[in-house]
């Protein structure tokens, strides 16, 4: 039996919120676009030199200074983490075929607010679509 390859990523700080996102954009036309661009490159950067997978299963632990956020509103960082972790080359794409659970948990951290990705290497061939 092949052994399950797993890594670890830390993005320090927090990523935008859904909230902050469509606030920006209503007072800036192009901030999502500044958004997506800043934050990606900060995901491709901690992702860097971990390895490629051909499939993962994803658990994402949001560590927030506070619990003043939604837990949904905190999620849509995930767009930033998946597109950088394909920036990096540690996945191909982030479709159906290269991705296969994902869980988010959540924590406090007043201290060190970060978010932790844990990508699991999927090899039981249920990657095909």
């Amino acid at each position: 039996m092949q052994e399950q390859r797993i890594v670890t990523i830390t993005i320090p700080g927090a990523l935008p919120t859904m909230n902050e996102i469509i606030d920006a954009a209503k007072t800036e036309p192009y901030v999502y676009s500044k958004y997506k661009k800043r934050y990606t490159e900060l995901v491709h950067w901690c992702a860097k030199g971990k390895g490629r997978f051909e499939r993962v299963d994803v658990v994402i632990t949001w560590y927030c200074r506070n619990r003043k956020k939604d837990k949904d509103n905190i999620m849509a960082g995930q767009k930033f983490i998946f597109d950088g972790l394909q920036a990096a080359g540690v996945i191909a794409n982030d479709g159906w075929k290269q991705i296969g659970d994902v869980v988010h948990r959540f924590e406090t951290d007043k201290a060190n607010p970060r978010v932790v990705v844990e990508l699991t290497e999927v090899t039981d061939g249920s990657g095909a679509a």
